[in-house]
């Protein structure tokens, strides 16, 4: 690498942390917007949330690519950040709160919809501003997993779907780890509309099944429905990618589930 090289890379990483160094403040008020709302045990929640707020921080700037068409994370990623925040919060409410009250499920489902909402925000200015890039798809669509895992754990918690419903928040961990055993499932994948819709489906339906007064027929028949699409979505991508992968192409694609 050039000297050069490296004394870009070491501004890009300078600004990306003071990117999440800033990021601090937006945490800092959704987590006292919260213990006071939800009336959440200060030290447990506050120590959790900035755990992880620490957790994430470290991925990003370990994962930092060499070069970003922009000063520092860049809006679309400051976008997802703040939508990391919000994820972080439902995350920490699963942690450290052992009675779901409905106030915490309206809670739980009105900051996920603020973090699924903005899930079509930060893309559509990266690709307006042209400064989309994959280390942003990536961040993007590693926080909609989470998210999915952790209203799966909440509605399993809340006791009104079995054990099954964990299956659709660890889907695309088990696809991640089927792809350590068997290299062929670690390729790429192109772009789908398919996938997208999908993921949308399932915040959805998660949402509906942690609404106070759902009938349980309702929410099991949804959440059963919502995983049929997401194994049919995964049986898509997997035979593709073996069919792709006899072929002995080397193209790599965009990937988003």
């Amino acid at each position: 690498m050039q000297p050069s090289e490296i004394v870009a890379r070491k501004n890009l990483r300078q600004r990306a942390i003071k990117d999440l160094v800033v990021g601090c403040l937006p945490l800092a008020a959704v987590t006292v917007s919260t213990q006071l709302f939800l009336g959440l045990p200060q030290t447990p929640y506050s120590l959790g949330s900035f755990a992880l707020y620490l957790l994430l921080c470290a991925v990003l700037v370990i994962t930092l690519p060499n070069n970003l068409p922009t000063p520092g994370l860049g809006l679309p990623n400051r976008i997802t950040l703040f939508r990391g925040i919000l994820v972080i919060s439902v995350s920490t409410v699963t942690m450290t709160s052992s009675v779901l009250l409905e106030r915490t499920l309206w809670w739980v489902i009105g900051i996920s919809s603020i973090a699924l909402i903005l899930d079509g925000v930060d893309g559509r200015i990266a690709r307006r501003s042209t400064t989309a890039t994959s280390y942003g798809a990536r961040f993007d669509m590693e926080l909609d997993a989470f998210l999915m895992l952790v209203l799966s754990v909440l509605i399993w918690r809340n006791g009104n779907i079995g054990t099954w419903i964990l299956l659709i928040g660890t889907a695309r961990y088990i696809f991640l780890g089927a792809g350590w055993l068997w290299p062929a499932l670690a390729q790429e994948l192109p772009d789908s509309k398919r996938r997208k819709c999908i993921c949308v489906v399932q915040g959805v339906v998660l949402l509906v099944c942690l609404g106070p007064g759902i009938p349980v027929a309702v929410s099991t028949a949804a959440a059963s429905t919502a995983l049929v699409l997401l194994t049919a979505s995964f049986g898509a991508d997997t035979w593709w990618l073996l069919k792709f992968n006899k072929k002995g192409s080397t193209h790599q694609w965009d990937t988003r589930h």
